[in-house]
């Protein structure tokens, strides 16, 4: 957890004035464990909050004016509320600028304005969900601070809609459902079509979460994701023929699909479609494993997630796969897999403690062998979503 007091000073050299009336928030980033691409179909995931994040410092101003600041970059502007508009300038503001501006759509009238300092701990660009973690903790101290109910579901969903339509990144719910709603030591089984969802205790004992950032940076505008996502549509279209009222993949189960599957004229349409609905098939065969006590399973279940991300899916890439066949050679990993997106990112592996220096020692020699990159690895725990700090 970042350090409030520096913070603080760094706060007050930005922006005057005293601590006293400092507010100070944490949303924390994500690790999807498996169901990857399965959100936008409609289908489950299962994420956990993680315990590092963005640390947002706020307090109000006497103008209608917005200060933006981070401890990450040397950049910081000003914009007055009456004025929210996207510019690519903007770079990360564009995040906390998103959720002022649909927050004013949805019929907020800020009585004054605010300068926040954001303190992030998540590699930008690692697939952790950055900016869902920035877009949840600024929503959410707004809505504190104006008194204003405070629904994480709600701001989860205004925080989606910030970045699909103020900043154009088609993503599904997933991420900032996790930020907003994930609680220490549980994973939460979510179903994205409907947003029911169940904290499912995630008790791995001697294991422990290991993720690996493969350092290749990825957009997902520019990647393939709009792509993936239209070919799941196109699935859906061609399945109609089985399944007339069908409107996403994660409405059918593994035993439909394939009574159906010929109906998709398309082999890579249908090698898209199969991932999905059989990586549904695994998040609930892991609910299972982890409720059994059978970690050993689950590791064969993120094992199999990744595979089906390499070989039907198609979004892995040569720096994930080299380090996910590095981490699997390590004795005491039970699974390694992909999370997030894909074409770099980030993997999740489920070590035993006894292995973790080792992992990290093997897996980094093996991966800058094969790729010419450094990686970086974090020891997680599974933390708090959003919540008020000071």
């Amino acid at each position: 957890m970042a350090n409030i007091e520096a913070l603080t000073q760094q706060f007050i050299q930005q922006y005057g004035g005293e601590a006293g009336d400092i507010a100070v928030f944490h949303a924390p980033g994500r690790v999807n464990l498996i169901g990857e691409h399965t959100d936008y179909n409609g289908g489950y995931v299962f994420p956990a909050a993680l315990t590092f994040g963005t640390t947002l410092l706020i307090r109000k101003r006497l103008d209608n004016q917005l200060g933006l600041a981070t401890t990450n970059f040397p950049s910081s502007k000003q914009f007055s509320l009456e004025s929210i508009v996207y510019d690519e300038a903007d770079d990360w503001m564009n995040y906390p600028k998103g959720i002022v501006y649909e927050l004013q759509q949805s019929g907020v009238t800020f009585k004054n304005g605010y300068d926040l300092l954001y303190h992030g701990e998540i590699p930008n660009g690692a697939g952790l969900s950055s900016s869902a973690s920035i877009e949840v903790v600024t929503a959410y101290a707004l809505q504190t601070l104006e008194g204003l109910p405070t629904d994480k579901v709600k701001i989860a969903l205004l925080s989606q809609k910030s970045e699909n339509e103020f900043n154009g990144v088609q993503c599904g719910i997933m991420d900032q459902f996790a930020v907003a709603n994930g609680k220490k030591d549980h994973a939460i089984l979510l179903m994205c079509d409907t947003l029911e969802y169940e904290l499912i205790p995630f008790q791995s004992g001697s294991y422990k979460l290991v993720i690996g950032n493969t350092n290749k940076r990825r957009g997902l505008v520019d990647s393939a994701y709009n792509e993936r996502r239209s070919q799941c549509e196109q699935a859906v279209e061609d399945l109609k023929a089985a399944f007339p009222e069908l409107k996403l993949l994660g409405q059918i189960n593994l035993e439909q699909f394939n009574s159906a599957k010929h109906f998709i004229k398309d082999e890579t349409v249908q090698k898209r479609a199969q991932h999905v609905v059989e990586e549904i098939d695994r998040v609930l065969k892991s609910i299972k494993a982890l409720r059994a006590n059978d970690l050993e399973q689950f590791g064969q279940l993120m094992n199999g997630s990744h595979d089906s991300l390499r070989d039907l899916y198609e979004v892995t890439g040569h720096e994930l796969d080299s380090m996910v066949a590095a981490a699997r050679q390590v004795q005491g990993v039970l699974g390694s897999r992909m999370t997030g997106a894909g074409f770099g990112g980030c993997t999740v592996s489920l070590v035993h403690e006894d292995s973790i220096e080792a992992f990290q020692e093997e897996v980094g020699r093996k991966y800058t062998e094969a790729t010419g990159l450094i990686a970086d690895f974090y020891v997680c725990s599974i933390g708090n979503g959003v919540e008020r700090l000071v």
